[in-house]
């Protein structure tokens, strides 16, 4: 009998360019990206905890986001079987319990690394690690909740990788201003997450992810995610003119009038629009996550 595409039983190691393709470096620039505002927001200079960056590096992408990603295969498996057949589990290129095996691995080796760069970092990785598993494998699967499921991703992308950053540069809790910055993108991102869910409202539907293009109907939902967006940069916007960083202020409130100019077309019809507001508006929003931490950093 010919091998099933998503057997479970015992086969040989995966090429290490499967490994790779399954983890998905394509997505490791968003956690990426919100590290490096956390260590740019700490104000701690880059060259005298450079091993502890490159290991906040190393966590953010490769591991804690590779891991989300092979859980993510490993336990949707049957659907990509069906969507993607030519990802590398349902492909059969890493067959058996590979998929699996692999996601348990890169978790453990999370958990090591960031034992090694201190205690909070520790915590943040363990979150992490525990909305990645949540996120995809049941009894949770917190990714069929149009609510929950951008939520956990955007409190793991944004806000996690973020307190990484700062926290492995200072050695310590970040400071509260920082601790309320990333928490305020980190709530704007639910809203970037929700439009990642236009390009896939029809199979959503048919495999029944209550996602909220789904629950609320695409025009509803893009402009709850409008709001859910731009209500965190204007808080920001005033936090930082009250503490001080009248630049940081500025260069946000000007990232976000852009982004507002823009969403009209965003809402007008959501799911063509969304690719192009992602590559437009979602760029600007990043931008001024970087403002904001110059500014907190003592940079600007």
């Amino acid at each position: 009998m010919a091998q099933s595409a998503v057997s479970t039983t015992i086969a040989p190691p995966p090429a290490v360019r499967d490994v790779v393709e399954l983890l998905k470096p394509i997505t490791w620039f968003p956690p990426m990206w919100a590290l490096l505002c956390g260590v740019v927001s700490s104000g701690v200079p880059i060259t005298s905890r450079w091993t502890f960056l490159l290991a906040g590096i190393v966590l953010t992408g490769p591991l804690v986001c590779g891991t989300s990603q092979a859980v993510n295969d490993w336990f949707d498996r049957h659907v990509d079987a069906i969507n993607e057949p030519d990802r590398p589990i349902p492909s059969g290129r890493i067959a058996g319990k590979w998929g699996l095996g692999i996601a348990i691995i890169w978790t453990v080796l999370s958990l090591a690394v960031a034992a090694m760069t201190g205690r909070w970092v520790l915590a943040a990785t363990f979150v992490g690690l525990i909305c990645a598993w949540g996120y995809s494998a049941p009894p949770f699967r917190f990714k069929t909740s149009g609510w929950i499921g951008p939520a956990v991703v955007a409190l793991t992308y944004e806000g996690l990788s973020w307190f990484t950053g700062a926290s492995v540069m200072a050695g310590a809790l970040p400071a509260a201003h920082i601790l309320i910055t990333l928490v305020l993108y980190s709530v704007g991102a639910h809203g970037i997450m929700t439009l990642n869910d236009f390009k896939a409202v029809e199979g959503d539907r048919a495999t029944g992810l209550r996602s909220l293009p789904v629950v609320l109907g695409e025009r509803r939902a893009a402009l709850l995610a409008c709001v859910v967006m731009a209500v965190p940069q204007a808080v920001v916007v005033a936090l930082m003119l009250a503490w001080g960083h009248v630049i940081s202020s500025v260069i946000v409130a000007v990232l976000l009038v852009v982004q507002l100019a823009l969403m009209p077309r965003l809402v007008s019809a959501p799911a063509r629009h969304a690719p192009w507001y992602n590559a437009t508006g979602v760029s600007l929003y990043v931008l001024g996550m970087m403002a904001a931490s110059l500014g907190l950093g003592g940079y600007l």
